[in-house]
Parts: C-alpha cells; structure tokens; sequence
C-alpha cells in the first residue's frame, strides 16, 4: 500500500504551497476494494545503455505487479522485483549519472529471465511509462514475454484533461504530492504505480481511464503511394515517417474521418498519389507499442 493514502491530494499546507510526501509503496492490500480483486497488472520500467535499440542493451529490469478491480482502484500490491545486467562494456559517464549505476554494480549480473517471463505472461496488462521505449526492449531481451497486453500510462492518459501540466514521470508524481529517489527502474516503476492509483477525477483513478483507453481497438493507417508534395500536410495532420517501410503513418480512433481527409489531401486526383488509397492494420493493445508487432498484424482485405 502507499505510505500516504493514494487517493486524493495531500493537505495543503497554505493558499500557494503543498506538503510533499516521499513516496513509499509498500507491499500487500491497499485498503481498497477486494484485495483477491481479479485483474492482474504489472509496471515495468528499463534502464539502457543508450537510446539506439539496436546498439544497446538493458542493464536494468525492474517490475512490480498489482491487483485491480473492474472499476480501476488498486486492491493489492506485490513484491518488487529488480534485476540488473552486464552490458559486457563500460557505461558511458552519461549513463551513469542518468541511471545511478556503475560497472562494479552490474559486473556479472544478469536477468533472471525465465522469473520475468512468467511474471509478464500471467499479467492482464503490462505498463511502462513510455511504452514504446519499454516494450521492443524487454521483447528484444525476453522473446518468451512476446504477445501480451501493453499500456502507457503516459501516452494513453488524458493527464492535461485531468488538470495536469506536462507528462514526465516525476513531474506528474509532484503534481499529486510525492517525490521519489534517484532515476532507478524500481523507483521508476513505484512512481507509475503510485499515480495509477491517484483518483484523476472522484471515484475515477488513472488505472481507470489506461484500461479504458488501452482496450480500444484503433488502427495503423499508412498513406502508401502518397506524393512527396504532400508531405507538410501529412506532417500537419500528425503522420510520422517509418524508415524501414518508406511510408508516413499515424494510429488513429477514428477511421472514417480519416478516410475523409486522406481521400481530400492525398488521394484526390491532383494530388497524384502513386497508390489508389492507404493501407490499414487494426491495432489492440497486444499489438500497441512494438512498431514490429504492429507490422506483423495483417491488414484487414
């Protein structure tokens, strides 16, 4: 459970301060709800030696899993778990003032992967903080972990909607009354879940609205054939360009007013386009956040 109750904000301490509480998650029921609650969620949170997933590695795992019930509260928080792991080179100086971490730390370590594999796999719902970060690098590292549910509790939570400013993970944890130690997986991971269990409007948590969000089914739609002139609008209207497929993309709710506007500004006959239309691929949460999932799942005919 949380040191500090999870729900609602800390006293005020004037017109124009606030206490802020360290942040102590602690392990077992929280005193909410039905702590056998039936839905399993684990946070997960990954420490590298740099940003380039195809250069570098994991030198730190951690993950912590909780109970849920159906209305999104929090019932019962498990054990951390934390793993670190040698790189098989030095860290950068860069990455140790980022992550805490030094080579004596991580000399001879490595992930248990088998436990982190179970522990992933018996999961409703795994979240990172940046899922898209997260989730390509623990299944580069873990293949047995590949083909669960995943959610971002930074992307697909309406926090500005909610009354908040920004994103960031620390950021978000001060807006609700807590501060956590130094930028560490498992802290990392405590933090997440400390702001999914805040109540974003009464009787509502956070964990709420990502498992409403995250179990929307959306789709990929890729302009294939779409002329270079029409680029800026692309751009404009939020598509991003995939290197590997040579294609601008975006995933949207909404695929008929899409179909409207692509029809308008990319596949109308002056805007000479090189295809008849753009592609579509339904996404779900088992696919969401692994650009190569995401191109595994077949396009509907």
């Amino acid at each position: 459970m949380l040191a500090v109750p999870a729900a609602g904000r800390p006293p005020m301490a004037g017109k124009e301060s606030r206490r802020i509480y360290r942040l102590d998650v602690r392990e077992g029921p929280t005193g909410v709800g039905d702590p056998g609650a039936p839905n399993i969620a684990v946070v997960v949170d990954v420490e590298t030696t740099g940003l380039d997933r195809t250069r570098d590695v994991i030198i730190e795992l951690a993950m912590r899993q909780f109970r849920y019930d159906d209305a999104g509260r929090i019932t019962s928080i498990g054990r951390p778990f934390c793993w670190l792991q040698d790189p098989g080179r030095p860290l950068t100086e860069e990455i140790m003032q980022i992550t805490g971490l030094n080579d004596d730390m991580v000399k001879g370590q490595s992930i248990d992967k088998e436990l982190a594999a179970r522990i992933l796999r018996r999961s409703t719902l795994v979240v990172a903080h940046n899922a898209s970060f997260d989730r390509p690098r623990v299944e580069d590292e873990i293949p047995d972990a590949a083909g669960v549910a995943w959610g971002c509790s930074c992307n697909e939570i309406d926090w500005r909607g909610f009354g908040f400013d920004g994103r960031s993970l620390g950021y978000l944890l001060a807006q609700i009354g807590y501060y956590n130690g130094a930028h560490r997986a498992s802290a990392d991971v405590d933090s997440t879940i400390a702001l999914l269990a805040h109540e974003v409007t009464p009787g509502r948590t956070a964990m709420a609205a990502l498992v409403e969000r995250s179990s929307k089914e959306t789709w990929i739609v890729r302009a294939k054939g779409a002329a270079f002139e029409t680029k800026d609008h692309l751009k404009q209207r939020s598509y991003r360009w995939d290197m590997d497929l040579k294609v601008w993309w975006k995933e949207v709710d909404d695929r008929a007013g899409e179909e409207i506007w692509l029809a308008a500004n990319v596949y109308a006959p002056s805007a000479g386009a090189m295809a008849l239309g753009p592609e579509w691929v339904r996404i779900t949460n088992v696919h969401r956040w692994n650009p190569a999932t995401q191109r595994k799942n077949t396009p509907p005919a």
